[in-house]
């Protein structure tokens, strides 16, 4: 049974929970599909609210080794592009969480925009994260995602011009990411100084929520982010769980969800 805008719903409970959204991102497939569809399900259950699956990718430009080495080890694994979705429907028995593909413009432009598009919304995703595709670039993937009824999600960083992010919320739909740091994705120990101050700044902007992501592996990191933003983005953190437990699925999955767990308390 399909549920109209997931993401949109997910946003309207947490505000009137007075609370920030959770996100948990991991890399589809990692380290293999059938642990993966496990990780996916614990992370559902430790506090999830929006799950962020990488769509593996030989070449993610925007990732640190960290998320690097979990799309190597699940195209290692003979991920391909139909697994991915395929993943996005096993999870579809089980739960309606809001789920995006965190992605890279090539891998949707190779198999055609109209069809992919269309194959990823039957299957029910509801969202695409595209790294690499500015606004300006974006009029096709846009146009076809809103005839399939999902959302587009940009990025704005902290080199981005303030005069520049009437044209990034132009196009976005569902949320603004807030990227904390320049660089690429990573576990940091501390966070920009002037976090509230630059998520205000797109608030005056756009009436979409913002969430915050990049750096974040804390509780403490957590509730810092969530007093300012709509939404807290956690990968690295969690994708840590699957490379130091490799070899063990069940150890991974167990301690990707104590790893969850602990890190939604920071919303409270």
């Amino acid at each position: 049974m399909e549920t109209t805008d997931r993401i949109t719903q997910l946003f309207s409970k947490c505000k009137d929970a007075n609370r920030a959204a959770f996100i948990g991102y991991v890399c589809a497939c990692d380290p293999d599909f059938d642990t993966s569809l496990e990780i996916c399900r614990t992370l559902i259950e430790n506090g999830v609210d929006l799950l962020e699956l990488g769509v593996p990718f030989s070449d993610p430009l925007a990732d640190g080794l960290t998320n690097q080495l979990a799309a190597q080890r699940a195209l290692e694994s003979g991920c391909k592009g139909e697994d991915v979705l395929r993943l996005v429907g096993e999870i579809r028995k089980f739960s309606e969480i809001p789920i995006v593909f965190y992605t890279y413009y090539n891998l949707i432009f190779s198999q055609g925009v109209e069809d992919y598009v269309s194959k990823a919304k039957d299957v029910g995703v509801d969202g695409f994260l595209t790294l690499d595709l500015p606004p300006e670039e974006s009029k096709e993937l846009v146009e076809v995602s809103q005839k399939f009824k999902i959302k587009n999600i940009f990025i704005i960083a902290p080199t981005t011009p303030e005069s520049r992010i009437p044209k990034v919320v132009e196009q976005a739909g569902g949320f603004i990411y807030y990227v904390s740091r320049e660089g690429v994705t990573g576990a940091r120990d501390d966070l920009a100084s002037d976090l509230d101050q630059r998520v205000s700044a797109i608030r005056e902007h756009t009436d979409l929520p913002v969430v915050v992501g990049f750096g974040i592996s804390s509780p403490e990191q957590v509730r810092e982010v969530a007093s300012c933003s709509d939404g807290v983005v956690v990968g690295s953190a969690l994708v840590n769980c699957i490379s130091e437990n490799l070899g063990n699925s069940s150890h991974i999955v167990q301690k990707i969800g104590e790893r969850a767990r602990l890190l939604t308390t920071g919303l409270i």
